[in-house]
């Protein structure tokens, strides 16, 4: 789940390219009537099919759950399929730019950082980073010379963001209570978007960045911080024995790094000039649009639990 800082932005406005505005949608135009995205009173609106999301959030969090108490490995697959699946999307969308992106490589480097970690540690993890580097330039040398430094470029981007850093999940899982890590991980990202997503329905008045994301609010942000707070604390005490204040800094750390998260993947589809990353998730998008939180909290949150709160 991404932590918006707002009811969603996925509508009519957003990423929709104008002809002459480097992405930008006709709603984000100086002079076009009322503030976008605004609604009866000025409140933010939200875009988002509720039901079809609902729907699919219940579903995704059951394949999670089941996976991470069942058999723990098995979640590296789900992550696996989710990664290489985000990894497909950001190819695609690059290639509608005519930017070529070694995809073969990609998946079968990000294969190598998301399920080696988990039995070989960080250095693992720096190890097939580094090779996928080597093997994605010279992959797209044999290929011609047009290009290259563009292409290059956008498969090392991809490589980092979403591949490597999905890599720091089986860091996380790999201690003994590496199940309940991840599901604090997950959940304070989830307490951000819901209580963003509420909060900016209610109260949502004061758009963050109306040209990045006109339906983030900084009302939005305030729900999504109070929601990671408190969340933070309870899961942290009661699910890894640590203290509140422990927890409450997670969730301090995890609404900041969320909302960043969703900011950016808003500005990286406007600049393709897209709403989405992709379809196949009824009522949020494609899956990078589900990851794009996620992936912004992960390291971070990784961090602060090995150092508050050690397995």
């Amino acid at each position: 789940m991404d932590g918006t800082a707002a009811a969603d932005d996925r509508d009519s406005s957003e990423g929709t390219a104008h002809p002459s505005s480097n992405g930008r949608g006709p709603a984000d135009l100086p002079g076009k009537g009322d503030p976008p995205g605004k609604g009866d009173g000025g409140r933010i609106r939200t875009g988002r099919n509720l039901p079809a999301a609902v729907a699919v959030g219940v579903a995704l969090g059951v394949v999670v759950i089941g996976s991470l108490y069942v058999v723990k490995v098995a979640f590296l697959i789900v992550v696996l399929a989710a990664v290489g699946l985000g990894v497909h999307e950001l190819s695609k969308a690059l290639g509608s730019r005519g930017i070529r992106v070694p995809l073969v490589p990609l998946l079968a480097g990000t294969a190598c950082m998301i399920v080696g970690p988990y039995w070989a540690g960080t250095t693992f993890l720096v190890g097939a980073f580094a090779v996928t580097v080597m093997v994605l330039l010279a992959w797209r040398m044999f290929q011609g010379v047009e290009g290259y430094v563009r292409d290059a470029t956008a498969s090392l981007f991809i490589a980092v963001y979403p591949s490597l850093v999905a890599g720091f999940v089986p860091l996380l899982l790999a201690s003994d209570d590496g199940a309940d890590r991840v599901i604090i991980f997950i959940a304070v990202t989830v307490c951000s978007d819901i209580g963003g997503y509420f909060a900016g329905i209610l109260f949502g008045r004061n758009p963050m960045s109306p040209v990045i994301s006109p339906k983030k609010t900084w009302e939005g942000f305030a729900g999504s911080a109070l929601a990671c707070v408190v969340g933070g604390a309870l899961l942290v005490r009661f699910l890894l024995d640590g203290e509140l204040w422990q927890g409450a800094i997670v969730g301090a750390v995890a609404v900041v790094c969320a909302t960043l998260g969703d900011l950016i993947e808003s500005v990286i589809k406007r600049d393709l000039g897209i709403k989405d990353m992709g379809t196949l998730l009824p009522g949020h998008g494609g899956v990078m649009d589900r990851l794009d939180s996620l992936l912004f909290t992960l390291v971070p949150v990784w961090l602060l639990l090995t150092l508050l709160v050690p397995a």
